[in-house]
């Protein structure tokens, strides 16, 4: 009775908090603080005041009346950045999605204005805080590395860099975690070739990620798992665990691989020991409660997060998987033999059939019929898994086929020759079998 209490208090506190924060009115970020009574000036005013009480409808009514009216005014860049202020403060999808447009159309029109930055700022907090946990849809999450990563690039000396910065380390912790459950999922169900693939492009892309060094963990075993060939790959791997993380779970445990290997093992490295322990000292976990609770939200946990370090500058694209093998004289990745021509001669058809068409009677290049080496099978490239062997196939090949002749001794070539209807015309009857 006692607890039924205490929650129904608490209950009663929580609401009213609410009820008193959607009283409080939010400041307006960018007021005109220019003293006059010009009938722009009012208006704009007019509308500010509208867009903290919540009627953002009439604030976008107001503000167009501006710039439809006074299309010469100075507060023109103020009033369209305005309107999309409104519809980020609005919310919901819709709401959300003018929002970037409008922010989208100011930065294009106005890009050397100190606002363009926050502009663009607003467009990664849109998608920002619409993401997803990591095995759940990523959309969001690209899309906000995309916008944070151009503050980035396009505003680098603006005061919102830091703060992109920090976010963008953020969003690439989930996108990370999202490729690492991926990866390990392969890895768990025996598809090494494509566990390497996933695992490979993410220690090469997120370093940052605070698993990296169970990512190359998983890296070297799935290499190793592969064969001999790949002994080179997984020999890297235990040797970055060893150098760039060296408070890792798996340090000592990638020495003893590397030894057996007969391969050198490398020093930490000074300025990657010290950022692993400022990560350390400054990463917050989970409590209980929040862990009991983060079932029911929809936003992703974004505490073990790295708190320094540079963020990676491209999006992640895996590469080609170590079991496609190269084409001949393919020399770097994307580079292809096919080759494309325009065709200007019109009777290339009828000199020239198409070479899929395989005519009657045609030699292929190896001088056998065409048809014949259309029928042959093409050999199956390597896959994830090993093709197991058929035993019942296998067992009926070592069988011999039964002798189907009938011999003269057994009854049952006896009764077949006496049942067997003779294709022969039957012999004309004498008149003594006609007696008898």
């Amino acid at each position: 009775m006692l607890l039924q209490k205490k929650s129904w208090s608490l209950a009663i506190i929580l609401l009213a908090v609410v009820l008193l924060s959607a009283c409080v009115h939010k400041k307006y970020e960018n007021p005109i603080s220019k003293d006059t009574q010009q009938p722009d000036k009012v208006l704009f005013d007019r509308a500010i005041g509208d867009i903290e009480h919540g009627r953002y409808e009439v604030a976008r009514l107001t503000l167009q009346t501006l710039m439809n009216t006074y299309d010469t005014s100075e507060f023109l860049a103020k009033a369209k950045l305005a309107i999309a202020d409104s519809w980020f403060r609005e919310g919901g999808t819709h709401g959300l999605a003018q929002a970037e447009a409008e922010y989208k159309d100011f930065i294009l029109f106005y890009p050397t204005m100190e606002e363009a930055a926050e502009a663009q700022e607003k467009v990664c907090d849109i998608h920002y805080k619409q993401m997803e946990k990591p095995d759940r849809d990523r959309n969001d999450a690209v899309r906000a590395e995309d916008e944070c990563r151009q503050l980035l690039v396009q505003f680098p000396n603006s005061k919102f860099a830091p703060g992109a910065s920090q976010k963008l380390r953020n969003i690439q912790e989930v996108i990370a975690e999202g490729e690492f459950r991926t990866g390990a999922f392969y890895h768990h169900k025996g598809s090494f070739p494509a566990a390497a693939n996933r695992l490979q492009s993410l220690s090469e892309q997120y370093p940052l990620y605070s698993g990296a060094d169970e990512v190359l963990w998983q890296l070297a075993d799935s290499y190793g798992r592969m064969g001999d060939r790949f002994e080179d790959r997984a020999a890297k791997a235990y040797t970055r665990i060893v150098k760039d993380y060296p408070l890792s779970d798996h340090v000592d445990e990638a020495k003893k691989k590397l030894q057996a290997m007969n391969r050198p093992i490398p020093d930490a490295d000074a300025a990657a020991l010290e950022r692993m322990k400022y990560e350390l000292e400054n990463r917050t976990k989970q409590g209980r409660i929040s862990r009991t609770l983060d079932v029911f939200k929809r936003a992703p946990d974004m505490e073990m997060a790295a708190k320094t370090g540079s963020p990676a500058m491209t999006s992640i694209r895996p590469g080609v998987p170590v079991s496609v093998p190269n084409a001949a004289g393919r020399t770097a990745v994307g580079t292809s033999d096919v080759s494309v021509q325009a065709v200007t001669d019109t009777t290339l058809l009828d000199t020239k059939p198409d070479a899929r068409q395989v005519l009657p009677g045609a030699t292929g290049s190896d001088g056998k019929p065409a048809d014949a080496a259309a029928e042959e099978k093409p050999q199956p490239l390597p896959g994830n898994h090993q093709a197991k062997p058929n035993k019942k196939k296998d067992k009926a090949k070592d069988k011999k086929p039964a002798d189907k002749t009938p011999s003269a001794t057994t009854p049952a070539a006896t009764t077949t020759s006496a049942t067997t209807p003779s294709n022969t015309p039957a012999a004309a009857k004498t008149p003594s079998d006609a007696k008898q």
